[in-house]
């Protein structure tokens, strides 16, 4: 019989259906990492809306859940061993659902350890360094008169983007098959609409990085996850 979540995060957030999986979070791009995979890998989990604001990431009770306040994380109270596990960091939490659920990780360890290794080129590269890019491009870094910091983060991007463009000539997804290296990495590509740095970047120039997050975000479970949890009206 499925066990019932328990957690003091549940007094913010009660869980309708205990027995699920939890997940809180907010689609960014580390958020919707969970909801695709979740959607992906055809898992039954209860989605709760945190939002950015400090009066929810830096609330007790998430505290509870993750003391570095970040979104997303969950909670799974039929983990390993049948017992309750509560991860955050979103590659954690990657590759421990893939393991669940036997999904978008090899079995074959060269394999295995090469998606990894993408999921932390990622995890290291793509997603701060585009995070600061967004920062100094867009946001409040924005209106600072010396260029050093949007400069060093454009040529990163620029950098990182040559390295996945390479990577995918000739290939559709980061490795022979989907996997979870590409729900890390396409939902941070796409952030560059976001932050309106296209064109700064490069990125309309590139043939393999446009047709492939085009590619993923065609993919059903990705058009279903990347609003979930949904966003305020």
């Amino acid at each position: 019989m499925p066990n019932a979540v328990s957690h003091p995060i549940t007094a913010r957030w009660p869980a309708a259906y205990p027995e699920k999986l939890q997940l809180y979070s907010f689609p960014t791009p580390n958020g919707v990492k969970a909801s695709i995979a979740l959607e992906e890998m055809g898992l039954d989990y209860e989605p709760h809306l945190v939002t950015l604001s400090d009066s929810d990431v830096k609330s007790p009770e998430f505290l509870s859940l993750n003391p570095n306040n970040k979104i997303p994380a969950i909670i799974d109270p039929n983990g390993p061993g049948g017992q309750q596990i509560e991860l955050f960091e979103s590659g954690a939490i990657l590759i421990y659902l893939a393991e669940k659920t036997g999904k978008f990780l090899s079995q074959d360890p060269k394999t295995r350890y090469q998606t990894i290794q993408w999921l932390m080129f990622q995890m290291g590269g793509v997603g701060p360094m585009f995070g600061q890019l967004g920062f100094f491009y867009r946001y409040a870094g924005a209106k600072m008169e010396d260029p050093t910091a949007r400069d060093r983060y454009i040529a990163e991007a620029k950098r990182l983007l040559a390295v996945v463009e390479n990577r995918l000539e000739g290939r559709e997804w980061i490795m022979d098959d989907y996997s979870i290296a590409d729900i890390a990495l396409a939902p941070w590509l796409n952030a560059l609409d976001f932050y309106g740095a296209k064109e700064v970047t490069g990125y309309n120039d590139l043939k393999n990085v446009p047709a492939y997050v085009e590619r993923f975000y065609a993919r059903p479970a990705v058009q279903r996850a990347k609003n979930i949890p949904p966003r305020p009206e």
